[in-house]
């Protein structure tokens, strides 16, 4: 008898030892997660058929050279590049693997590239309070990590989104949402017009079930799926840049220069992010600015913002004091959200 209770206290010790060895191996800190995170996230930088700087953005390896991002990153774009967070090398992306239009995923081949895959989570066993980390590239800020928890998931139609508190702004779509244990449990969305501080990430049983449907390698530029019949963004609002335009660009002191956005619409605006895109006397872009106005611009009206460059910049296109430069210059409206 006596023997069967000491079998029984060291069965007993033996599973305890054992639940205390698994949570110590899956439960990770902050830090533990982010570095392992940098690692297999990328910044995009996608450019159009004349390699001109079209959109940023982020993503994450999903598996040996192929990286999973959102398609709103990539649309349009004729090329592109991947660039690892941390790290100077560029790696072309090779075209694309696989397109949900649905759900604003994409796939694509990275040449060259050795990085980590990180693990895919299951998003059904999310739940409402859980802490999440959500990893991008905001504003093209390389490797930026924020904390939250997972504040509602949201039906939209037969789909799931996820809706969390962590800071998501332009840059970081397409990045991946961690769980406490540092599995991707969504994919970040952050180009809503509407909304204020709504982040929402896509849930990441969609991504595993467009692994599964991955074929060939497309080329970008021949990898415009068809429209969608739906969105699962449509109810929130979606990526659209148009109605708020860019223009009439003035140097200032050094490489200060000021510009103006023009609001076309009924709506008041607020949050506009633009992509200034500098040329040479060859026509050849030789520089682009990221520049986000936060106020609000009312409907019909422009503001007149202020940023800078390299002073450089201006030498090359030929730019006075309060004089417009004498080359080309594009303004590339990324994202705005419509002010309440």
């Amino acid at each position: 008898m006596a023997r069967t209770k000491t079998k029984l206290i060291r069965l007993l010790i033996w599973v305890l030892f054992l639940l205390l060895l698994d949570n110590s191996v899956h439960a990770q800190t902050a830090q533990e997660i982010a570095r392992k995170a940098f690692g297999s996230t990328v910044l995009l930088v996608m450019e159009d058929a004349n390699g001109q700087p079209l959109s940023l953005g982020s993503g994450f390896f999903v598996r040996n050279g192929e990286v999973a991002s959102n398609l709103h990153v990539v649309e349009g774009a004729a090329r592109g590049y991947a660039k690892i967070v941390g790290q100077k090398s560029k790696y072309d992306i090779e075209g694309v693997t696989a397109v949900d239009s649905e759900r604003d995923l994409v796939v694509l081949k990275v040449s060259g590239a050795l990085a980590s895959a990180l693990a895919l989570g299951s998003s059904e066993a999310v739940q409402v309070g859980e802490t999440v980390y959500a990893v991008g590239n905001p504003q093209g800020l390389e490797g930026t990590f924020s904390q939250g928890i997972v504040s509602s998931i949201r039906e939209v139609g037969t789909d799931k989104l996820l809706q969390i508190t962590a800071p998501i702004s332009p840059g970081s779509s397409g990045g991946p949402v961690l769980s406490a244990r540092g599995e991707v449990i969504g994919v970040s969305v952050a180009t809503f017009r509407g909304g204020q501080n709504l982040n929402f990430g896509i849930p990441s049983n969609y991504l595993k079930t467009l692994l599964e449907k991955s074929g060939p390698v497309k080329p970008l530029a021949l990898a415009k799926p068809a429209k969608a019949q739906r969105s699962i963004l449509a109810e929130l609002g979606g990526r659209n840049s148009e109605g708020v335009v860019g223009g009439q660009l003035l140097w200032g002191l050094v490489g200060s220069y000021t510009f103006s956005f023009h609001n076309r619409l009924r709506d008041n605006v607020k949050n506009v992010v633009c992509l200034v895109v500098f040329h040479d006397r060859q026509n050849t872009p030789i520089e682009f600015n990221l520049v986000t106005y936060p106020g609000t611009i009312p409907a019909g009206l422009s503001k007149r913002v202020e940023s800078k460059v390299d002073k450089s910049i201006r030498t090359l296109t030929g730019g006075g004091m309060d004089q417009p430069s004498q080359t080309k210059i594009e303004f590339r409206v990324l994202n705005f959200e419509i002010a309440n």
